[in-house]
């Protein structure tokens, strides 16, 4: 487990910031408790009426519709009104289900695994594998669901803010089996080389907006993407393991396991990685076709120039 849960010495806040953020942290175990008592179930549904009724009062809302216009330019106005309401529950259930994932394990009965038969090749296979997604339903379940598999796997994370709450955060995804994390950066890349050289796998999400890296296309837009997972497969020899997961009715889920995507190693590593990247980018867009509900649309996915031009 990398980086430390608490501020080091010489990057301690001031008295009044460390009190917010103890604050913060009261409230945000508060909520989390409260959510477990009310149960899964209800407490999903609680999160989707919420998000469904604020979210749309939010600036975050245009952003929304914007990045709805920019993937589906031909889709009427209304239609997009209703995909980014809807978008909104997904995402209010998600944050609440998030607070109880250990109750959404497999072991639960509401995960339907599809091509777990890759899961237990990769388990017995002794190769490691760089899974890759995006951010589709309740994104939490693919790392569960890799690490109910016995798959040892290094799991990348965004720290918060606020260390008092990160601590709380990483506690709650240890419930359910995450205990390998590599924070993002210098370190983290470095843990998941060390990882890889182990023989473990390590689990990367690339639907983000990215200020670097090759430029590639995502819904006939340029944008920039990141160009880890396909620089470790190609470094390791290994693959690009994709998968997804699409919400089901009554807090149920459909996850896939895709088909792998083997990168070809021609000499010339810079044409290499960047079709590593558009594949995956790729994969993310095809996936965001089929469920679009499913996305997580609040992010500004392409860059300020893209966005300028509506």
């Amino acid at each position: 487990m990398a980086g430390s849960p608490l501020p080091g010495k010489d990057d301690r806040p001031g008295p009044g910031q460390d009190v917010a953020w103890r604050l913060q942290a009261v409230a945000f175990a508060a909520l989390i408790a409260g959510l477990r008592v009310l149960g899964l179930e209800r407490a999903s549904t609680l999160g989707g009426r919420l998000l469904r009724t604020f979210g749309p009062m939010t600036n975050v809302h245009r952003t929304v519709l914007r990045n709805l216009t920019l993937a589906f330019p031909d889709m009427a106005p209304a239609e997009r009104e209703r995909l980014a309401m809807a978008q909104w529950d997904q995402t209010g259930r998600t944050f609440a289900e998030l607070t109880m994932m250990d109750r959404l394990t497999p072991a639960s009965g509401r995960i339907e695994i599809v091509g777990a038969e890759r899961l237990e090749a990769i388990r017995t296979g002794g190769r490691p594998v760089v899974f890759v997604s995006g951010h589709f339903a309740n994104f939490e379940l693919m790392p569960a669901v890799i690490l109910a598999a016995g798959i040892p796997c290094q799991i990348t994370y965004r720290a918060t803010n606020n260390p008092y709450v990160d601590r709380q955060i990483r506690a709650n995804r240890a419930r359910y089996g995450v205990k390998l994390f590599a924070p993002k950066g210098g370190d983290g890349a470095r843990e998941l080389l060390l990882g890889l050289q182990r023989g473990e796998s390590v689990a990367l999400m690339n639907d983000q907006k990215f200020s670097e890296g090759p430029e590639v296309s995502f819904f006939g837009h340029p944008v920039n993407a990141a160009p880890g997972p396909s620089r470790l497969a190609l470094r390791f020899g290994t693959v690009l393991q994709p998968m997804s997961v699409t919400r089901l009715p009554g807090v149920r889920f459909r996850l896939t396991v895709h088909e792998p995507i083997a990168l070809e190693a021609t000499g010339d590593r810079s044409a290499d990685i960047a079709r590593g990247v558009q594949a995956v980018t790729t994969f993310v867009e095809d996936r965001v076709r089929e469920h679009p509900v499913d996305w997580f649309w609040v992010h500004k996915r392409w860059p300020k120039a893209v966005y300028s031009e509506m």
